[in-house]
């Protein structure tokens, strides 16, 4: 039995092919073409194709009711829901078209409750103006009008008495047709189910967001990216580490999850088709909303004066989120106008009430950090987004009723870019230098200064001593479900070798605890090092 069997009636140039055509976009929609059946019953007979006219068709169908009292597009259903079998038990079978009632009863009697019935209907005025401009592959006959000569096409309209859903053609567009039949048949969600999980970071960035959501990605069908270029999430491979500065960490780590880069994204198009080439993204995957913003070359050599004054990467984002503000009314260059992305161009939204439909698992990848928050953060020093919760899911359009679990990541020492012109980029509360973080950790110094340089932009890093006050304001403003904190090995290098909690150093385990107390939420994820054993997992919501 298939979930739902929905047919379509309405008199010719109502609008059933076009609402057919759009409801096969979405997954588990089959289609039953009524004239394909005619077609093929005329050749099985005489042999021979029927002739590719409107009356031709029209009276053969007429023959085709009269021998079987309408039963002939049931019958043909059966085979179809034979070839498809118990494997598709979420199949949904869309039959255009019904013309007599006799077809529609056949149908009810066999298959009951899982049957509706959607009506198409416009003015005559309407149609004959339709009917005039339509290419159907059919030679038609003169005029609209004299479709009525065949008496099953005058009663069609009748057939609205019965239906379980009207809608007028007329005075909707062909979307707001879609719809309307897609929430009837029951193709969007009905309820907001909590299937989003949300990362960002808690402090300045480069707090170890992409090996979190990296580890994190292998549980989930969906993976959402927000923010732009200017951030650089690395993630561990072997043997060399891989830097996703547009698509999500979890892009090589879980290679059959669908990729979205949201409507409130910013793209370097040369960046992203060159990370895509490298991760193998094909066009069946990658998602990217037609309103995603462009980055220009103009928008990059703007922020020059950016990069001195308050440390920012350069890479354009700032000014390519200003211009599409102050350039409304003037073209600008979207997503949707590039012509090397067209055939990954989709509504992102879309997509997502797709996977919410499946229930899948989704998650929402932030960029940066709550502390250079353009609202929150310590202005001017920050970014040109709302890098809180609350601003990603704004980016996305995704409905904080969806949410889920919400993770903001700390590491153990915070970090701020160091100004190339010796300006500053922001303060910190108490900065420190590597040779305190190495003798107190026991790494060596030089290391940390190699591993210490910022992804995008490779500048040396600032660090200071880890900022509670912060810890407190990032968990007000985001309200964590969870807390990852990574960085581990900087309060003692043996932590490296940990694999479970009761191997962290007592100092550690009383840091882990006091983080808990003050963001008020569990610290459910432990990085110690950068390695894919690096993680100690204490989550209670892990999916298997």
């Amino acid at each position: 039995m298939p979930k739902q069997i929905v047919l379509l009636t309405g008199r010719i140039a109502a609008g059933k092919t076009t609402l057919c055509d759009h409801l096969r976009r979405f997954d588990d929609v089959h289609v039953l073409k009524t004239k394909e059946i005619i077609r093929g019953a005329a050749l099985k007979r005489m042999g021979h194709a029927i002739q590719a006219e409107r009356k031709a068709m029209q009276d053969f169908g007429d023959r085709l009711d009269r021998e079987t009292k309408g039963q002939w597009v049931r019958d043909e259903l059966r085979r179809l829901l034979g070839n498809l079998g118990a494997n598709e038990p979420r199949a949904i079978i869309i039959v255009d078209s019904v013309r007599i009632l006799e077809q529609i009863k056949a149908i009810r009697n066999s298959y009951g409750y899982a049957v509706v019935h959607i009506h198409l209907h416009a003015s005559d005025k309407e149609l004959a103006r339709r009917y005039s401009k339509r290419q159907s592959g059919l030679k038609e006959v003169r005029s609209y009008g004299q479709l009525a000569v065949n008496d099953t096409e005058a009663r069609v309209a009748r057939l609205e008495k019965a239906a379980d859903v009207v809608i007028d053609t007329e005075l909707c567009r062909p979307m707001d047709v879609l719809v309307r039949a897609a929430a009837q048949i029951g193709l969007y969600t009905r309820e907001y189910g909590r299937t989003v999980d949300v990362i960002v970071g808690g402090q300045y960035g480069s707090e170890g967001k992409g090996h979190i959501a990296s580890y994190l990605a292998r549980e989930y069908d969906v993976l959402v990216r927000v923010g732009g270029p200017n951030a650089g999430h690395k993630v561990f491979m072997s043997p060399t580490p891989y830097i996703h500065h547009q698509l999500p960490s979890g892009t090589l780590r879980n290679t059959s999850a669908r990729l979205v880069l949201a409507p409130g994204a910013v793209l370097n198009v040369d960046l992203l088709l060159k990370e895509m080439s490298e991760c193998k993204v094909d066009v069946d995957r990658l998602f990217i909303d037609p309103q995603a913003m462009v980055i220009s070359e103009g928008d990059i050599a703007r922020e020059s004066g950016l990069v001195e004054r308050i440390g920012s990467t350069g890479q354009g984002v700032g000014m390519a989120t200003a211009r599409r503000i102050v350039d409304r009314g003037k073209k600008i260059k979207l997503a949707g106008d590039v012509k090397e992305l067209k055939k990954y161009v989709r509504e992102a939204w879309e997509v997502l009430e797709e996977a919410y439909k499946r229930g899948s698992r989704i998650l929402v990848e932030g960029t940066q950090g709550t502390g250079l928050s353009l609202f929150h953060g310590q202005y001017p020093y920050v970014t040109s987004r709302d890098t809180t919760v609350s601003g990603c899911l704004s980016e996305a359009g995704i409905s904080p009723s969806r949410v889920r679990k919400v993770i903001i990541v700390c590491r153990t020492y915070p970090i701020r870019v160091q100004n190339p012109d010796n300006g500053t980029s922001g303060k910190m509360w108490q900065e420190i230098s590597w040779k305190t973080v190495s003798a107190r950790s026991g790494i060596p110094r030089s290391k940390l200064e190699r591993t210490e340089r910022t992804s995008t932009t490779d500048r040396r890093r600032r660090v200071s001593e880890f900022d509670w006050e912060l810890l407190r304001k990032s968990s007000a403003i985001n309200g964590p479900t969870d807390i990852a904190l990574t960085f581990a090995d900087y309060l003692g290098s043996k932590n490296a070798d940990a694999r479970r909690y009761e191997q962290l150093s007592p100092e550690t385990i009383r840091f882990v605890e006091e983080v808990e107390r003050v963001g008020s939420a569990p610290v459910s994820l432990i990085s110690t090092e950068f390695h894919f054993r690096s993680i100690i997992d204490r989550r209670s919501w892990r999916i298997q």
